[in-house]
């Protein structure tokens, strides 16, 4: 199994990215989702460490980004209930795939939380500030105090971009992104099958 895993700034594209490699997709926003709406016990010890915030199960966005604006210490909090839960779930989803060629890892702080394995192939996707912006605005809990948080978080782009295998310019129309993606899958199932031999 190859797995390949995503890297690039908040709102580069990743996740449109991920969906058109057409292979098995580890998004960990959705997973932090599914934890927040069924995870009565992420919800208890984060109810426990931010009684001020936490008050509503399902777990509701607003709160959390009302503790990590009040405090950015807060978001180290709530990554240390939360991130072993989606470590969980990553290792289920790759047994699960264990048969699939290739597997994505959509997971924004990948590097971060050491979340990727030494022969991970990794893929810059490369965003201009410009579009950044406008593909933030449109999300749901947009929230400029809160993303500056997020970014804080994020190893400097320019060190990620160091770390990658391939790039892909995410600033083109949704065709010369698919075909450039073909060329890269072939690219690394090619160089995967010969050093094999």
């Amino acid at each position: 199994m190859i797995r390949i895993g995503l890297i690039g700034s908040i709102g580069s594209g990743k996740s449109f990215i991920a969906r058109l490699f057409k292979f098995p997709v580890f998004n960990a926003d959705n997973e932090v989702n599914f934890i927040y709406e069924n995870n009565r016990n992420c919800f208890d010890k984060l109810k426990k460490n931010l009684p001020n915030f936490i008050k509503s199960f399902p777990i509701a966005k607003t709160e959390l980004i009302a503790a990590i604006n009040h405090d950015k210490k807060n978001l180290k909090k709530i990554s240390k209930i939360v991130h072993p839960l989606v470590r969980r779930r990553l290792e289920a989803f790759i047994k699960r795939n264990k048969k699939s060629k290739i597997v994505i890892l959509d997971i924004p702080l990948l590097v971060e939380n050491k979340l990727h394995k030494k022969k991970d192939i990794l893929i810059y996707v490369k965003s201009d500030r410009k579009t950044i912006s406008e593909r933030l605005k449109k999300r749901k809990n947009f929230n400029i105090k809160m993303l500056k948080n997020l970014k804080d978080n994020q190893l400097t782009l320019l060190k990620k971009r160091k770390l990658a295998n391939y790039i892909i310019d995410n600033n083109f129309s949704k065709n010369i992104v698919k075909q450039k993606i073909k060329i890269i899958k072939k690219q690394i199932i090619n160089e995967r099958n010969y050093s094999r031999h």
